[in-house]
C-alpha cells in the first residue's frame, strides 16, 4: 500500500513537462474555468454558512457557563465542517462536468505511452463520457459524504479524535484519485469493473489524490493546476496498470 501511494505521489514528476510536450493545454481551458467558477461558488457557501451551522450546534448547550466558550468552538467545528463538504463537493463536481474534456487527454496520452495509433477500447460519445462521470462522482460523493460525516463525528471523541484529520484527508485524497483514474477507465473498463479496478489499486489512488488535496491548498494556482496535473499523473499510472494486468491476464491464460 505505501509503495503505492509513493508511486502515485512521484508520477506527478515530469507531469507538467509532458502536458508541454503532447500540446494538452488547450484541452484544460474549459476544465480550468470550470474548477475556478465551483471554488468560488462552494468558497462563498463556506464562508457565509459557517457561522450558521456553528451556532447551531451551540444550542446543544443549554447551561449559561460556558456558554461563549462552547459558542466559539462550535463555530470553529461548524467552519471544519463547512469546509470539509466543500472540499467533497468541489472536487465531484468538477470531475464530474470535466469528464468528456478529460477523456481525450487521458487517451492522447495513452497513445504516447504505448506508442499506438489505434486502440482497442470502448467507443464513447461527450455525453457517455459526461454521465460516466456524473455517475462515478455521484456514487463517490454519497460513500464519501458518509465517510466524512462518521470521521467528523470521531473527531470529537477525546485523544482517538486526533487521528480524524488524517483519515478525512486520506479519503478525500482516496477519491480525488478514484475520479482521475476513471478518466482513463471508462474507456476500457465498464462501471463495476472500474470500481473493483481502483479498489484493487487503491495506494495508486491515494497517492494521486493527496498531491490533488495539496495543490488546494496553494491560492489560486492550485486551482488551475490541479486538474491538467493531476489527470495526466493518473492517466500515466492507470495505463501502466491496465498494461500489466493484460498482460497478466494473458500469461495466466496461457497457463
Amino acid at each position: 500500500m505505501v509503495k503505492n501511494i509513493v508511486k502515485g505521489i512521484k508520477t506527478y514528476v515530469g507531469s507538467f513537462k509532458l502536458i508541454s510536450q503532447l500540446k494538452l493545454w488547450k484541452y484544460f481551458f474549459i476544465p480550468i474555468g470550470i474548477s475556478v467558477l465551483t471554488a468560488i461558488i462552494v468558497g462563498f457557501l463556506a464562508y457565509t454558512l459557517s457561522d450558521t451551522i456553528g451556532h447551531l450546534i451551540a444550542r446543544i448547550w443549554i447551561w449559561e457557563t460556558g456558554k461563549e466558550t462552547f459558542t466559539t468552538i462550535s463555530s470553529i467545528i461548524g467552519g471544519v465542517f463547512i469546509v470539509a463538504m466543500g472540499l467533497v463537493l468541489y472536487k465531484h463536481i468538477v470531475m464530474a462536468l470535466s469528464a468528456p474534456f478529460m477523456s481525450p487527454v487521458s487517451e492522447k496520452i495513452e497513445a504516447h505511452l504505448t506508442g499506438a495509433a489505434t486502440h482497442q477500447h470502448r467507443d464513447t460519445s461527450f455525453n457517455d463520457q459526461l454521465w460516466r462521470g456524473i455517475r462515478i462522482n455521484l456514487r463517490n460523493l454519497l460513500k464519501e459524504l458518509l465517510l466524512t460525516i462518521l470521521i467528523l463525528l470521531i473527531g470529537l471523541i477525546p485523544v482517538i479524535g486526533i487521528i480524524s484529520t488524517v483519515l478525512l484527508f486520506l479519503t478525500q485524497a482516496f477519491y480525488a484519485g478514484f475520479g482521475n483514474m476513471d478518466y482513463t477507465l471508462e474507456r476500457h473498463l465498464p462501471y463495476k469493473e472500474s470500481v473493483r479496478f481502483v479498489k484493487n489499486n487503491r495506494g495508486i489512488a491515494i497517492g494521486n489524490g493527496i498531491v490533488f488535496m495539496l495543490f488546494l491548498l496553494l491560492p489560486v494556482i492550485g486551482i488551475i493546476l490541479v486538474l491538467p496535473l493531476s489527470v495526466t499523473a493518473a492517466s500515466i499510472n492507470t495505463i501502466t496498470l491496465l498494461k500489466t494486468e493484460t498482460i497478466t491476464s494473458t500469461t495466466t491464460q496461457k497457463t
